[in-house]
């Protein structure tokens, strides 16, 4: 094993190192049970005839939004199998909203992902968004492969010690 020369305070705030600099799991067992909440957002640009193949309903592979948004609740549940450090939490509530935005050629995703722990659900949120757009791509790709995903982020938490944020 290599020791690591760790001169920074506090590892700089970054939570899931040890005093050592080894990665670890935060221990979260004296923190309080709050209600957590977190929106995440995220756009994915491509060409008008695809999205007006969406909007249609005439995929080859079916309810394109329908299918990503069953796909981003499911990867919300499943964050902590694909994030190593993330706690496994029992949400109580998942939400993903898809908004067209025709001028743009573009579909914004939203989701809103809530649970009674000790822990946030800022991950959770941006899971669900990642894996919502990427299942648009999936279900899309055969008419353009020139999709792009970006703007992921998280727009605002509530509850925890650190209390509420929104992003600027």
């Amino acid at each position: 094993m290599t020791a690591h020369n760790n001169t920074s305070t506090a590892n700089d705030g970054l939570t899931h190192f040890d005093a050592t600099g080894q990665a670890h799991m935060v221990d979260v067992g004296s923190k309080n049970e709050t209600h957590r909440i977190a929106v995440a957002s995220g756009i994915i640009r491509m060409k008008p005839e695809t999205l007006s193949i969406i909007e249609s309903g005439t995929a080859k592979k079916g309810d394109v939004l329908g299918i990503a948004r069953i796909a981003a609740i499911m990867a919300a549940k499943r964050t902590s199998d694909l994030i190593p450090l993330c706690h496994p939490l029992a949400l109580t509530r998942v939400t993903v909203d898809f908004s067209i935005d025709a001028a743009h050629s573009s579909i914004h995703c939203t989701a809103q992902v809530e649970t009674f722990g000790k822990t946030g659900v800022e991950m959770e949120a941006l899971t669900a968004v990642q894996i919502g757009l990427l299942t648009i791509y999936d279900m899309c790709k055969a008419v353009d492969r020139g999709m792009v995903m970006s703007d992921i982020k998280v727009l605002e938490k509530h509850g925890g010690k650190s209390g509420d944020w929104t992003a600027a």
